[in-house]
């Protein structure tokens, strides 16, 4: 098989080099393909497939995230146990109490590789309810790990807990002035809106496991 990488694979590699360098996580397709200002998510799939076929990259697709570069050789992959705390809905959200994370506390785990935690040893899971997050590939009934953190930048898909309304829900979230929209995936719902001071970032999703 050859090894000739073309142009906008070349271009496609450079982006996961510095995305994976700033964030520490993989892009999601669509990120790539606004990176890279590439026509559409199935020209990046397409060529993510070649650069696979390459040695160039290692992709799991029943994980949202889940790239890895393999320039350096290939690593391998250690299996590890993470925490299922609970429940997030991703359509209405769900009352989930704020607390410190004690996972030696909870019976249910994941098995899940580090290629999927990026190597962190604090990320814990929560199962997703609804289905407002469909178009980023989560949908009711799927595990999204993350990772813990009261910081994201805009456009982070993140679990926040609603201060006022004593609940928590997943969202992709953007700053806008003195508030925050939480914006669901899902074209067929509304971004909700509420005051920088009512929301805390729990945690950032780092990938998703599919229910099958």
């Amino acid at each position: 098989m050859s090894e000739r990488v073309s142009e906008k694979q070349q271009q496609i590699l450079q982006f996961l080099r510095e995305f994976i360098g700033e964030k520490d996580y993989p892009p999601s397709i669509r990120d790539i393909q606004e990176g890279c200002r590439i026509s559409s998510t199935s020209v990046v799939d397409y060529n993510l497939k070649r650069l696979e076929e390459k040695g160039f990259i290692r992709r799991d697709r029943e994980v949202s995230r889940a790239i890895e570069l393999l320039e350096g050789g290939e690593r391998r992959a250690r299996t590890v146990r993470v925490p299922v705390l609970g429940k997030i809905a991703a359509g209405r959200p769900i009352p989930m109490p704020p607390e410190h994370l004690t996972p030696e506390s909870y019976d249910e785990f994941v098995e899940v590789t580090d290629r999927q935690t990026g190597g962190r040893d604090n990320v814990f899971a929560l199962r997703v309810e609804g289905n407002s997050m469909v178009d980023a590939l989560i949908n009711d009934g799927d595990i999204v790990l993350l990772q813990p953190t009261q910081s994201c930048d805009d456009g982070d898909m993140v679990a926040v807990w609603l201060k006022r309304e004593n609940e928590t829900t997943l969202k992709r979230l953007y700053h806008e002035g003195g508030r925050v929209r939480l914006q669901p995936m899902n074209a067929a719902m509304q971004p909700f809106y509420t005051d920088l001071d009512n929301v805390e970032v729990q945690g950032r999703v780092l990938a998703a496991i599919r229910n099958w």
